[in-house]
């Protein structure tokens, strides 16, 4: 039995405010999720996190009150909050008072997103990002899929669904070919399941789930994949969390050319005969970023590293 647990990065809407969607799906065999779970969550501890859910994109922003307290980087974790909270509550009676309130809105908004990292530096969470994609890495059982979709190139009319359906379309079918491929002579068949984070797309990803397993998906059947999928709250696996990593290390790839987390995750991408068929990047058809590259045949990768 495998289990896939998926994530989104970016938004689905065209135009949106992200010019990428991303979603992505980390399978692990249920005989190791519970040794990775334990991994990711021994680094937590290390940054006084143990009990507290990590999103990386807001892990991963710039919190300016850090810049204003002096000497941040020698308080003790204890104090950096103490003093980071200060900072926070003066700048949110400040609008307050000024009569801001929709940027008191988004502040308290951003800050109750982020409260649990204040205490540690934009290097050292930096730095934890790192150690959890390291953790994937390892992972040698770990299979990466994903659909990274540039909403500039996708028409919803030609392609005949939307973006988050043609993402979750390749999701499936992607993990179910990876599922059968595992099968060996004289051994029972494998399965597996999606572990999907819980929010606005419950009702219609369980609704094309019932249908793939109907009629199957536009590339395969789909019989190996049990049940539809189960829908968890993020903060309370830290799986889906791993899978939230994954998510945005390609985007900000895509989008920022940012190659750190992508070089580290990129190596549990699900590949056949050394080419990478679990992760694509649906864009023009002369892009050369590592995603399409590493997808593209040997013939037409041998041909465009030749121009």
């Amino acid at each position: 039995m495998y289990l896939c647990y998926v994530d989104e990065s970016g938004t689905s809407d065209i135009p949106g405010t992200t010019s990428h969607f991303i979603l992505a799906g980390l399978s692990v065999p249920i005989w190791h999720w519970r040794g990775v779970d334990r991994s990711v969550s021994t680094i937590l501890s290390r940054y006084d996190l143990a009990d507290q859910e990590f999103h990386t994109a807001w892990l991963l922003r710039s919190y300016h009150e850090q810049a204003t307290i002096p000497d941040f980087q020698a308080l003790t974790y204890a104090q950096r909050r103490a003093a980071a909270t200060r900072e926070r509550n003066a700048h949110l009676l400040k609008l307050q008072v000024c009569g801001k309130s929709s940027a008191y809105r988004q502040a308290k908004k951003t800050y109750a997103h982020s409260n649990a990292y204040i205490h540690l530096t934009l290097d050292e969470r930096k730095a934890l990002a790192g150690e959890i994609a390291d953790c994937i890495a390892a992972t040698g059982s770990a299979r990466l899929f994903a659909e990274c979709i540039d909403k500039l190139h996708f028409d919803p009319d030609r392609v005949g669904c939307t973006v988050d359906e043609q993402a979750f379309e390749q999701i499936v079918s992607r993990f179910e070919q990876y599922i059968k491929s595992t099968d060996e002579p004289g051994q029972d068949r494998k399965f597996g399941i999606l572990v999907h984070d819980n929010n606005q797309t419950v009702a219609k990803h369980t609704q094309l789930m019932r249908r793939y397993h109907q009629r199957g998906t536009l590339w395969t059947t789909v019989d190996r994949i049990i049940e539809t999928p189960l829908f968890v709250e993020s903060g309370l696996t830290r799986m889906v969390q791993i899978a939230d990593l994954c998510a945005y290390a390609l985007r900000r790839y895509l989008e920022n050319g940012e190659t750190d987390l992508l070089g580290r995750i990129f190596t549990r991408a699900h590949r056949l005969q050394n080419r990478v068929v679990g992760v694509r990047h649906y864009t023009g058809a002369n892009c050369t970023c590592e995603i399409c590259r590493a997808h593209r045949p040997a013939t037409q990768a041998q041909a465009a590293a030749a121009t």
